[in-house]
């Protein structure tokens, strides 16, 4: 395991390399210039001269990108144009609330998706199995900015159960988690019928059913500890599908995450912070996956990495 381990985390490197390059080369051949969105339009000539030496951003674009890999790799992201502090506090200032909206939106998801993909596969073809298998369709065809703006103007101006947008309270998450997590919740629940349905056509399930095994026993400890494995690997994918679908999210809702973070510093054209919140939701998305890989052997202890079974 600790070489597998070892082996993932080498494979890495080039996929945030890739990460990083693609994101600087995007971000400096973008039309604008972020000298002048910071000092506007009526500043003098040189003033914007002396801001852009300073940022370094009258050097060749490769000495910008070779002095952005050398202080990356040491932790150093730059300071932002914006915000006038380093891009790594500003990250890990808004990265909490990311990580609460994901982690609340993936509950939601799971909370509703597990019960009615298990009582979808138990009874198929029946008015429930219809039920659930509807409500997926209409979580997987409603987009996030549909559903955000449809849920605030329900539940928050109609009905005013719930806050409207920002992070005041618990209630404030609740909003943003169902429209983040609604369209992860109708994926996940779809592949744990299928799953279920296949898992349950096995031969072993019809043994510990002729062993006269309550029923309820033979669905969750035969039927659904056998379908978890092709749920952990939808789940870390939709999990780091979650990370980059909150920007979304997090504008609409005025949420103070990373995802609206990014987006405020695309509209200032800053350089190092839009590179930075990139890189991080890129890193998120490599652990994520790796740690799904690594929840393999603990669910099937069959599995053996780093070496070939003889």
């Amino acid at each position: 395991m600790g070489r597998y381990l070892i082996r993932r985390l080498l494979l890495a490197l080039p996929v945030i390399f890739g990460v990083m390059t693609l994101v600087f080369l995007l971000m400096h051949l973008i039309p604008g210039d972020p000298v002048q969105i910071m000092l506007g339009e009526s500043a003098k000539q040189a003033d914007l001269e002396q801001l852009r030496h300073q940022l370094h951003l009258d050097r060749p674009l490769l000495d910008q990108y070779r002095l952005f890999l050398s202080d990356a790799i040491r932790g150093d992201l730059g300071e932002s144009f914006h915000l006038r502090r380093p891009v790594v506090a500003a990250i890990l200032e808004r990265a909490p609330a990311t990580i609460e909206l994901a982690v609340a939106a993936m509950l939601f998801a799971c909370g509703l998706a597990l019960p009615l993909g298990l009582l979808s596969a138990a009874r198929p073809r029946s008015g429930w199995d219809l039920a659930a298998l509807t409500t997926a369709l209409l979580g997987v065809s409603m987009p996030s900015f549909w559903l955000g703006p449809l849920l605030v103007l329900l539940f928050a101006l109609t009905l005013d159960w719930l806050p409207v947008s920002g992070r005041d309270s618990f209630s404030s998450v609740i909003l943003p988690a169902v429209t983040l997590g609604s369209g992860m919740a109708a994926i996940l629940m779809r592949m744990t019928r299928s799953s279920l349905l296949e898992v349950m056509r096995q031969d072993y399930v019809a043994v510990a059913r002729a062993k006269g095994l309550p029923a309820w026993r033979v669905w969750l400890r035969y039927g659904l500890r056998t379908a978890l494995l092709p749920l952990l690997t939808l789940l870390g994918l939709q999990i780091g599908a979650l990370l980059a679908g909150a920007v979304i999210t997090e504008t609409i809702f005025a949420w103070p995450g990373l995802g609206r973070l990014t987006v405020q510093a695309i509209l200032s054209r800053d350089y190092p912070l839009v590179q930075g919140c990139v890189l991080a939701v890129a890193l998120g998305y490599v652990a994520v996956n790796l740690a799904t890989d690594l929840l393999y052997a603990v669910a099937d202890p069959r599995i053996r990495y780093g070496r070939q079974e003889r």
